[in-house]
């Protein structure tokens, strides 16, 4: 599962992945923009879509 690492700096948090939250977030990505040609098409539809990390608790 996907682990949060705080930075000190308080600034950007860094999210370490396994590869099954890899494959995970592939197959999300591949099925929001299926049939889609162009990078402006894709970066338009990922734009109206969330795709959720899990994490351990």
């Amino acid at each position: 599962m996907a682990r949060i690492i705080e930075n000190e700096e308080g600034k950007r948090r860094i999210i370490r992945m396994t590869s099954d939250d890899v494959i995970n977030i592939v197959r999300e990505y591949q099925k929001h923009v299926k049939y889609r040609s162009s990078y402006d098409e894709i970066r338009n539809q990922l734009e109206d879509c969330i795709i959720f990390i899990p994490e351990d608790i």
